[in-house]
This record gives structure tokens, sequence and C-alpha cells, in this order.
């Protein structure tokens, strides 16, 4: 079977950036809908046609992967709104944000603990490869019919590199 709309793919991938370091890299296949919400557009166009076995290298541009980095999504908020046992990494929704926060921080975005200081907490509302150029290198390991309930939803349940929040800050 040959990738079209809608399907799904099981792929491999090696991540890199612009000067080829190694970011990402999977040898396991996870599943992806073509023609859903699952991958972006460039990778999608990128895999049609292929076939299990094959496999294809693609760049990004920023604007074709994870957008430009805005350093309007930048916050610096006061460490005593939240959580002790915040840590550097975890993620938090712009809905579940302490009262308190900056109320121009969306409450769409999901923000990173970029930094954590005794006073502060920096929280960043960009994808963590926002204005990265990237090179990925895809390796189709099976092609299947699309279940009607993953075309319903749009998804085979993941989004590639999607970012998914680690904690609620429910104290």
């Amino acid at each position: 079977m040959k990738i079209s709309n809608p399907c799904v793919v099981g792929l491999t991938w090696t991540l890199c950036d612009a000067q080829g370091e190694v970011l990402d890299e999977t040898q396991d296949p996870i599943e992806f809908l073509v023609g859903g919400s699952d991958l972006l557009a460039k990778l999608e166009a990128a895999l049609q046609g292929l076939g299990s076995g094959d496999k294809v290298l693609v760049r990004l541009e920023p604007e074709e992967a994870f957008g430009e980095y805005d350093e309007q999504l930048v916050f610096l908020e006061a460490r005593s709104l939240f959580p002790k046992d915040l840590e550097v990494g975890m993620t938090i929704e712009g809905q579940a944000l302490p009262s308190g926060c900056n109320p121009d921080a969306p409450s769409d975005v999901l923000f990173t603990v970029s930094d954590l200081y005794p006073e502060h907490v920096v929280l960043d509302g960009n994808h963590p490869l926002a204005g990265m150029a990237l090179q990925i290198e895809l390796g189709v390991q099976l092609v299947r019919q699309a279940k009607p309930e993953e075309v319903e939803k749009g998804s085979a349940g993941q989004g590639f590199f999607r970012v998914e929040p680690s904690s609620r800050l429910d104290d």
C-alpha cells in the first residue's frame, strides 16, 4: 500500500538541527494519521506515494515546522505563585496558570518552565523547537488503512512532536 490520504503510517526518524546535530531519534515506529492533524504539512506532502521500507529526507524552515521564536510568549512570574515541587522542563497549560500571573499570558498556550530562580519563574510559551531550521529523515515502517474512528478524530493518537502538559498545578 502506498501513502495517500487518509491512511496511517508507522514512522521512525532522525531529527537534526541545521548543523546536523541529532535532536531526537526513534527506532521503534510511531503511528500517525496522514490526512489529519498528526503531521506537519511539509512532512505529510513528502510522504505521499511512499511505501513501507522507503525513506525520505525533509528540510524544514522554522515557519514550516514550529514557527519563529516569539519573545512575547516569555513571561517572568513570581516564584511564590507556584508549587514548591515545580521543576525546569515542566509544562503548564495557559488556562491552568495560578491566579496572579500576568493577565497577558495567553490561556490557549502550553508553557514550559525554562528557568527557576529563588524569586521568579520563567515561562516560555514557544514550542521547544521554535525558531529552528530542522532536517528529518523519516523511515516508513508500515502503511495501513485508517480506521473510521481515526479519520473522525483526525489523529492516530500522536501529534508530531506535540508537547503535552506535565502539570496542572493542582496545589
